[in-house]
């Protein structure tokens, strides 16, 4: 599983990147993004999703489909 950032909820606050211990969140052109090849949801990390719970915004990290 991986998380995305829905770029439309967004404010490119960065609070998330230093969260992410498996480094799969940069920035991009509009807002941030996760990398789906990278992003383990912190399963053996944490338990939950690090940059889910520093988020300011609800709902803008959300599961992949």
């Amino acid at each position: 599983m991986a998380l995305y950032i829905v770029e439309d909820e967004c404010i490119s606050c960065g609070d998330c990147v230093p969260e992410c211990p498996t480094d799969s969140i940069s920035e991009s052109l509009v807002a941030f993004k996760i990398s789906e090849k990278s992003c383990t949801e912190c399963e053996g990390e944490a338990d939950s999703p690090k940059c889910v719970d520093i988020c300011p915004i609800d709902d803008c990290i959300l599961p992949v489909a």
